[in-house]
């Protein structure tokens, strides 16, 4: 083969060897830099496309999560209000219970009964007006108070329609007090509410007996609503617990899907790491030794 010195084709070719080898280096290096083998559009424009909507998908099921532990702080607070209104043998609804049916009794002191009731559902519409989360209070209500709330609860998107599931809660069922006296403990049923019933004048007369049996009714009443109430919220607690568990499960397994799709397998980037930094150390030296031919060019020209 002529020599030319123009024209150097072993260097040209190491050249273009080492170019090669020096681009997929770069692109390995990024690989481990970043830990991912599509990390922009440009390296798999399909895959980067579907990870980027998944962590949008990923970015809106995190919201939700948030979303469902304020729920849950919301639902646990009225929750807890609502057993403590039904109270126990010492307080609530079941104290005010066994105090009327005390009440029956002849020749028994109603007004001094009375003391302890009037404490009683003084205590319970404090208990009322304190179960407020974040400003939220579904068992003493106002005018401004929404007749129906939607707890988030999760996040789907099928193609490009994204979809939200809540769970409606409906705020009458849980009212104690309500500012139109329309609560389960403030609603007059007769001649007086839970709220207002009062003992102190009544005497041991037949039409004083029938109306301390209407007061018990009344309460016995209350107290199957207003458990009825908790156990509906109980069943929502539930709910939101699952989903909270569901979304947390499904978050993961997007990252698990995002990761497949474009995490670098980082045990190969470092097998082609060496194999390439090896390869560029070759073309160097190839490189070299091809531009040493225009030196044996010069020799011929030498006397």
């Amino acid at each position: 083969m002529a020599s030319s010195l123009l024209t150097n084709s072993a260097a040209m070719t190491a050249l273009q060897t080492l170019r090669n080898v020096s681009a997929s280096l770069q692109t390995t290096e990024n690989r481990i830099s970043t830990g991912q083998r599509v990390s922009t559009a440009s390296d798999n424009s399909a895959y980067w496309s579907i990870a980027t909507s998944m962590r949008a998908d990923n970015a809106a099921l995190s919201a939700v999560s948030d979303s469902l532990g304020l729920s849950a702080a919301t639902v646990d607070t009225e929750y807890t209000a609502l057993n403590k209104v039904i109270g126990d043998q010492n307080s609530g609804l079941t104290k005010l219970q066994a105090l009327l049916v005390e009440a029956k009794t002849a020749g028994i002191d109603r007004k001094k009964i009375q003391s302890e009731i009037t404490q009683i559902q003084q205590d319970m519409k404090n208990v009322a007006n304190a179960a407020t989360f974040n400003g939220v209070n579904w068992l003493s209500t106002n005018a401004s108070t929404p007749a129906t709330v939607n707890l988030v609860s999760s996040f789907s998107r099928v193609g490009a329609t994204p979809t939200i599931n809540t769970i409606t809660v409906t705020v009458a069922n849980y009212s104690l007090y309500t500012s139109s006296t329309s609560g389960i403990l403030d609603t007059v049923s007769g001649s007086a509410s839970v709220d207002s019933l009062n003992i102190g004048a009544l005497t041991d007369s037949t039409a004083d007996q029938t109306t301390i049996d209407t007061y018990i009714a009344q309460v016995t009443a209350a107290i199957n609503t207003v458990s009825q109430s908790a156990a509906n919220l109980g069943a929502i607690k539930n709910r939101i617990s699952n989903n909270t568990e569901f979304v947390k499960s499904l978050m993961d397994s997007v990252d698990r899907g995002i990761g497949q799709l474009v995490d670098a397998d980082m045990n190969a980037e470092s097998t082609r790491l060496q194999a390439l930094q090896t390869q560029q150390q070759l073309g160097v030296q190839a490189l070299s030794i091809a531009n040493q031919n225009s030196q044996s060019i010069l020799s011929l020209f030498r006397g």
